[in-house]
């Protein structure tokens, strides 16, 4: 597919918007932000209102025939759309790695931009220090590699960081962060020191429950770092309030 230029597609594109159950409970602004950056770009987006969880909170947690009835629930929802995009690495993950070829063609936002569509600049001006934290599963088993970084080097106004030891977990993995409580604020309390020796003023990532996770140490200790979601940076204009 050419590159197309911002707002203009050769040919019109259709995509189902696989917003997760917890951007749609917790974080809908970011499913918004989805929305707002693919329109932009000239992407027509459906949202199939029957969507539920993809089952990886019930994997994750033992339950894996339940996990994957609902992961093949979801792949019905989807089916006949042209791609699917969603905002969770941890979530495209889950269903591209339980159902193989039976999932539907799921992309995570970034790679949906940088592969599919062919565009880095989405006309995104964001004046702010920001440090960019690869989740694991984008790491390991999406391997978003510089995608991210790609487009948030493309974002106006925007001074992106290094993270230092970067590809360390944050220690929320799910359900792991309740079941080992005390290892996983260990491991958080490693993340939020690296975020802090960056002297950003924002923690930007792929996926909203790490973000949730490192958020959360960050606010209590009062730090003044916000967590932003990457989709919420790449729909931020001039015009916009930044979040």
């Amino acid at each position: 597919m050419p590159t197309p230029r911002i707002g203009e597609t050769p040919e019109t594109v259709r995509v189902g918007l696989f917003v997760t159950c917890l951007g749609d409970t917790l974080f809908p602004s970011t499913g918004q932000a989805v929305v707002r950056v693919l329109e932009r770009l000239g992407v027509e987006v459906e949202f199939p209102e029957e969507q539920t969880c993809c089952g990886q909170m019930h994997l994750n947690s033992g339950y894996a025939d339940e996990g994957l009835a609902l992961a093949r629930r979801l792949a019905a929802v989807f089916e006949g759309c042209e791609a699917v995009v969603t905002p969770s690495a941890s979530c495209a993950g889950m269903v591209r790695e339980q159902l193989g070829d039976e999932a539907p063609p799921v992309h995570e936002l970034s790679e949906f931009l940088v592969d599919v569509l062919g565009v880095e600049e989405v006309g995104a001006y964001y004046p702010h220090r920001v440090a960019y934290h690869p989740t694991c599963h984008s790491l390991r088993s999406l391997r978003l590699g510089d995608r991210p970084h790609a487009l948030l080097s493309s974002v106006r106004g925007l001074d992106l960081v290094e993270l230092p030891d970067a590809r360390e977990c944050c220690g929320f993995g799910g359900t792991f962060a309740v079941k080992n409580a005390d290892v996983s604020t260990a491991m958080l309390s490693d993340k939020v020191r690296t975020v802090l020796d960056t002297r950003a003023e924002v923690l930007c990532a792929v996926d909203s429950s790490c973000l949730m996770h490192i958020g959360g140490g960050l606010s209590r200790g009062r730090t003044g770092v916000r967590t932003v979601h990457l989709a919420e940076i790449l729909a931020s204009t001039e015009e916009s309030q930044w979040p």
